[in-house]
């Protein structure tokens, strides 16, 4: 089975999470996601970020999200989705996006990466966000 359909379904779930009022999540102890501190950006505009996640008790497919933006409004790119293994270890996520060219720029950016679930709910997949983590990150161009 191909994995796209899966992605898009995180993806759109992700979108609809940020579109929504500000949700806050609180991540069990033995769950987080972290971004590291520098992202990569191309000459072509795709992104790539990168981080750690650690989550346990999934039920449905689980993904890490990300998105990247530099203005004041809040506007933000997606960033990709990777797919995540629940099994209480540490793994390394690594999200690859193309933002329109021109509209980031090396330099200082605000990153979001939230670890969410599609948990089934009546036959439907509801968005349930194990972790999130927001901060600031140096975009160097490669």
């Amino acid at each position: 089975m191909s994995m796209r359909p899966l992605l898009s379904a995180a993806a759109g779930a992700a979108l609809l999470l940020l579109a929504a009022p500000a949700v806050t999540a609180h991540a069990a102890p033995s769950e987080s996601v972290t971004v590291g501190p520098v992202g990569r950006l191309a000459a072509d505009g795709t992104v790539t970020l990168s981080g750690t996640y650690r989550c346990v008790g999934a039920t449905g497919p689980v993904f890490v999200s990300s998105s990247v933006g530099q203005s004041t409004d809040g506007v933000r790119f997606g960033i990709g989705g990777t797919r995540a293994v629940c099994d209480g270890a540490e793994h390394s996520w690594q999200n690859t996006g193309k933002a329109v060219p021109d509209d980031l720029e090396p330099g200082t950016a605000h990153v979001e990466a939230t670890l969410i679930e599609l948990r089934p709910d009546a036959g439907l997949p509801m968005p349930h966000i194990h972790a999130a983590q927001q901060q600031d990150v140096t975009l160097t161009r490669v």
